[in-house]
Formats: structure tokens, C-alpha cells, sequence
């Protein structure tokens, strides 16, 4: 009887958990829609993101749309001749196609490109503050629900990856690392929920290999968990073991064609990541079911063993991944475009360029960093926060090396913050008289937030001046339509008039020519085209009378000189006899014809007129 009416109340707190968490999860989402569009859609001139990721990608589904084949992802249009091999994942281009597809049916071609590119990051949200709601509905209370998802709210609004027409893949990986995270804080240790954690790890890498590092370690929590705990974490580990080897093998052979499975790249879904994901997974699952009953150092021994394995696989399968992947690049493009990327630089960089923000990026996850350390040294809930810890020095580490990264330290932050949080308040309201338990609670609060540090970084730094024009900036951050701008569709008028061909120039332009045109681009700003950014440089940088070799031998049809562009004015002052210094200052040598300036348009179009060798 005792055990029936346990199971009876067991229900009945499940069942009052839903009834308030999905009206919960609708609410929060629906006003961070709200909000989203509120703050976009007054300003906006662009149904695209501002970012030259959701604008290649929006190219890439046009090409989907086109006919381009499911496991084609070469961007023919782009770099030299045969095009340039991408690395993005076709599992995100397929629901953005679809729901191009769908509005198709009720609008003309454009109004249902906007749609979709409006309601897909939009749509995200709801991932995003389900999972990392029950994250924090998991680790405490209802309070600390609705404290994580407040933080949630305040985090979106103040990044720009759930904005209309942000596209990128960045918000899908977002969403499925707090679900991730919610899976992983089940106080059951339910072998669902590791499960849907292995299918979620799967899917991350699928989609993109910025959260690879992540991933790993959620691996290895799992796998301390399990030497940890024995028998009774047992078949969660099982679970989730399978589930990742499963969904990995089965998104590799779903999205990686035929003829590239012997290919190891470090930034998609390849050999490499497959056969340590799938081995990893093989490995744990081994493990569980031949010594899950042994002793605790046992488990930890074979858990050794298991690392030792991995590691020699990974130097064998995917030696050239362990580190950075743009390690490769050649110092040129490393000096002319990857240390003007600002989500590329590193936290001295930020320290450097502009201290007032570095805030906003790194100290939400380092508080949070000493929120754990510090529970665990206190005794308090030892094991969640000693999950938590792993997972947050990992998203650190990338997050110093590239400030990208700060993204899913600040979100893995929410949940050990927002149960701080939640329980000073308590505290507090307990003894609303004491003043410092109330500046306690409130401090926490600030803390954990990174527009507080990143607007009080802006005070100290720059004054109220400053705070003034960064606000500004925000709200007005649509795609640059002023006369000077290359990058809008006003500046390419010129080149449409033209007969399609191969242009030069600035990487920045290039995603803009391939959208707005039918040309092709010898460069935009992405690593696998480094023959392409190679070849435009050398352009600008060569002197006139040596230039033309380049540009014949790359077949260019038209130079885009944009006087305005920083990696042109970086060119211009790092050769100040190069081709495009001569351009700035009004010489134009013999193969060049000056089009009429457009005075709507930053660029000055040149046609290439060489005369033919043969």
C-alpha cells in the first residue's frame, strides 16, 4: 500500500510540475519574441541578419532551393575555380528551406524569404527557455524556474543570435546545450534523459564544431558519473552511450557524402568526429556492461584505460583537430582579416581593443565559475556543482580564445547562478529587515547578468557618452544603407548592370555580391577559401604593373574597389605602391576601365580589359 501511494504522489507532483511549466515556458518565450521584435522591426532595413553568416546562409538555401543536391555543399560562386567546399550542415538549411517553401504558398518570392529568416530564430526561443527552464526547475524550486528563465530573457536580448534573419547556426546550438544541461541535472538520473543528452551531443557536432570542446566534456561527466555511482547510474550511462554512438552514425551517413568518408576536417562532421564520437560512445557502453558491478576504483581504473584509448584514436583518426583550426592559416590572412574579426579575438584582445565590455562576456561565467568551487568546498549539493563546474571551465577556455565562446560560458552560467539567486531571496524574504541579506541577494542578481557588467564596463570606461552611442548602435544595427556603404543593395546596382562575372573584392563585400548579384567572389570571410582571400589580397597588393598577372590568372572580370573597407585601407597602408594605393589616389593603369562612379554606392567599378595572350 505505502508503495502505491507513493507512486500515486510521485503522479501527482509530475503532473502538477507540467501544468505549470509549459504555460511557464509560453509565456517567458512569448514575451522575448515580443520583445525581440519590438527592439528589431521599428529599425530594421533588412530582412537578413547584419551578421556575413546569415547572409551566406540564406545563399546556401537558395542554392538548396535551386537544386543544389542534399550532400552538395560546394559554394560555386565563391574563390577560385571549382568553387569553395563549406562546412555547414544541411540540417540547418532544410527547415529554413521549408519554411521558405511554405510561405511561398501566401507570399511573392522575397516577402517569403523575410517571413521565414523572421520566424526561424524566433521560433528557437522556445528550445532555448524549455530546456534551460527545467534546468533550473531540476537543480531547485519553481522560483528558480522562473530566475533562470528571466536570465534567459535578459541574455537574448542583449545578443544578437535570436534576432529576425539571424540564421546562423549559433541559436540551434544554444537551444540544444541547455537542453543538454536540463538533461544532465535530472535529480532521477532518469536513462531518458541521458538519452536525449547523447541525441542532443549528436546533433551539436552535426550542426557545427564550435561546441565540440563542449561536448567532450559533457562526455566525460557522464562517464566520471558512471565510475562514480556504479550500478545505479548504470543505465543512464548505457542510455546515453548508445544514443550518441546511434545519432552520430546516423547524421554522419546523413549528411556526409559518399565520396568524403575517408576525409578528416576539423570544423564539420567527418571521420574524425564520428569515429571518436561513435568509439567514445562504443568504449563507455563496454565499459557499463562488463565491470558496472565492480568496485568504485575499478571503475575509475577502467574509466583510465578508457582515456588512454581515446586518446590514441584521436591522434590516430584526427591528429591535426587537437587545437586551434585556424592554426593553418596563412600569417597573410591572419594579419589582413582574422585579427580584425571581432568575434574571433582573444579576451587580451578584448582587454586591449575595448576593455568596457570584456565584462559582459566573461564575468557572468567566472561567477558563476565561484559559485560552484565554492558550493563544493561548502559540501553543498557537492556532485551538481562538481557536474557544473567541467562544463563551465571548458566554455572558459574557449571563451578566452575566442570571444565567440562567452555565449555558452554566459548560458551554462544561468543555472548554477539562478539557484544563488533563488535562495537569497528566500533568505532574504525571511528577514526583509536585514539589510545586507537584501544587498546580497541583489548583488547576486547583478552579477549574473552580462549587461550589468557590460553597461557598467561602458560607465567606467567611456562615461555616459559612451553608453549613449553603444546604445544607439544596438538599436540601429541593420545592414548599412548609407552612400559610402558596400555591403547594401543599393551599392551593387552597378554590378548588375554588368555582365556576370568573377569580382574582386573586400572579403566583407563578397557574402553581399553573392546575394544581391549573379557574379562570382574571389573572397569572403571564410577560412576554406584561402585561395580566394589569398588571391584578392595579392591583387590589392601587388604593384600595377605586376597586378594584371594576378588577375588574369584568376580570371577576374571586375574589381569592386572599395576605398572605405578597413582590409582595404589595412592594404593600402601596408603597400602604399600596391594596386589598390594607386586606385586610391586616382592612377587607373591601362587593363582597367573606370565605370562612372555611382554616387549612391561605395564602390568604383573597374572592368578588366587584358589584353589575350593567345
Amino acid at each position: 500500500m505505502a508503495s502505491s501511494a507513493d507512486a500515486e504522489t510521485a503522479k501527482r507532483e509530475r503532473f502538477s510540475f507540467w501544468r505549470y511549466y509549459w504555460p511557464s515556458v509560453l509565456v517567458y518565450s512569448a514575451l522575448l519574441i515580443l520583445a525581440l521584435l519590438a527592439i528589431t522591426l521599428p529599425w530594421s532595413n533588412d530582412y537578413v541578419g547584419k551578421d556575413n553568416d546569415d547572409v551566406m546562409r540564406l545563399v546556401q538555401v537558395r542554392d538548396f532551393l535551386a537544386g543544389q543536391g542534399w550532400f552538395d555543399l560546394v559554394q560555386k560562386r565563391l574563390g577560385l575555380d571549382g568553387g569553395t567546399l563549406m562546412h555547414w550542415s544541411r540540417l540547418v538549411d532544410l527547415p529554413i528551406a521549408a519554411l521558405i517553401m511554405l510561405f511561398k504558398l501566401f507570399f511573392a518570392p522575397e516577402s517569403a524569404e523575410a517571413a521565414a529568416l523572421a520566424v526561424w530564430p524566433l521560433v528557437l526561443v522556445i528550445p532555448l527557455v524549455a530546456g534551460i527552464g527545467l534546468a533550473g526547475r531540476r537543480v531547485g524550486s519553481a522560483q528558480t524556474m522562473h530566475i533562470t528563465m528571466g536570465f534567459t530573457v535578459l541574455m537574448v536580448l542583449t545578443s544578437n543570435r535570436f534576432l529576425p534573419g539571424s540564421i546562423d547556426h549559433h541559436n540551434v546550438q544554444l537551444g540544444l546545450v541547455a537542453i543538454i544541461l536540463a538533461m544532465l541535472v535530472d535529480p532521477r538520473r532518469r536513462a531518458l534523459s541521458f538519452a536525449v543528452a547523447g541525441f542532443a551531443s549528436a546533433l551539436a557536432i552535426a550542426i557545427g564544431a564550435e561546441t565540440t570542446p563542449l561536448i567532450v566534456m559533457v562526455c566525460l561527466v557522464v562517464a566520471v558519473m558512471w565510475a562514480w555511482h556504479g550500478v545505479a547510474f548504470g543505465r543512464p550511462a548505457m542510455a546515453f552511450s548508445v544514443a550518441i554512438a546511434v545519432s552520430i552514425s546516423v547524421l554522419f551517413f546523413a549528411t556526409v557524402p559518399a565520396s568524403r568518408y575517408s576525409q578528416v576536417t576539423c570544423d564539420s562532421l567527418s571521420l574524425g568526429y564520428y569515429g571518436l564520437v561513435s568509439i567514445g560512445g562504443l568504449v563507455l557502453l563496454l565499459s557499463v556492461l562488463f565491470t558496472n558491478r565492480f568496485g568504485r576504483l575499478v571503475r575509475f581504473a577502467v574509466l583510465g584505460f578508457d582515456g588512454m584509448l581515446m586518446a590514441g584514436a584521436a591522434l590516430t583518426l584526427a591528429p591535426q583537430c587537437i587545437g586551434n583550426p585556424l592554426s593553418s592559416l596563412d600569417p597573410l590572412l591572419v594579419t589582413l582579416w582574422l585579427n580584425n574579426v571581432s568575434e574571433a579575438q582573444s579576451i587580451f584582445s578584448e582587454l586591449r581593443n575595448d576593455p568596457g565590455i570584456v565584462g559582459g562576456f566573461y564575468a557572468p561565467g567566472l561567477f558563476a565559475i565561484a559559485i560552484c568551487g565554492f558550493r563544493i568546498w561548502q559540501r553543498d549539493r557537492v556532485e551538481l556543482h562538481a557536474l557544473l563546474l567541467p562544463l563551465l571551465l571548458v566554455s572558459a577556455l574557449i571563451a578566452f580564445v575566442q570571444v565567440r565562446g562567452s555565449i555558452f560560458l554566459n548560458l551554462v552560467a544561468i543555472v548554477p547562478s539562478a539557484l544563488l539567486v533563488s535562495e537569497l531571496r528566500q533568505i532574504s524574504n525571511r528577514d526583509a529587515e536585514n539589510v545586507s541579506k537584501g544587498f546580497a541577494f541583489v548583488t547576486a542578481t547583478l552579477f549574473s547578468v552580462p549587461s550589468f557588467w557590460a553597461l557598467g564596463g561602458t560607465m567606467l570606461t567611456e562615461g555616459t557618452a559612451g553608453l549613449t552611442n553603444r546604445m544607439e548602435n544596438v538599436i540601429s544595427s541593420g545592414t548599412d544603407t548609407s552612400p559610402t556603404s558596400c555591403t547594401s543593395r543599393r551599392s551593387m546596382q552597378q554590378l548588375l548592370s554588368l555582365k556576370p562575372g568573377l569580382v574582386a573584392a573586400p572579403s566583407n563585400s563578397g557574402v553581399d555580391i553573392l546575394r544581391f548579384t549573379e557574379n562570382r567572389v574571389l573572397s569572403a570571410p571564410y577560412h576554406r577559401n584561402q585561395g580566394g582571400m589569398l588571391t584578392e589580397l595579392h591583387i590589392g597588393l601587388a604593384q600595377p604593373d605586376e597586378a594584371d598577372a594576378f588577375l588574369r590568372g584568376a580570371d577576374v572580370a571586375t574589381i569592386a574597389f572599395c576605398p572605405d573597407d578597413v582590409q582595404t585601407e589595412m592594404i593600402i597602408a601596408m603597400k602604399p605602391d600596391g594596386l589598390y594605393a594607386a586606385l586610391s589616389r586616382g592612377e587607373v593603369p591601362a587593363y582597367l576601365k573606370a565605370l562612372p562612379k555611382d554616387p549612391e554606392s561605395g564602390f568604383q567599378i573597374y572592368q578588366v580589359e587584358l589584353p589575350d595572350l593567345k
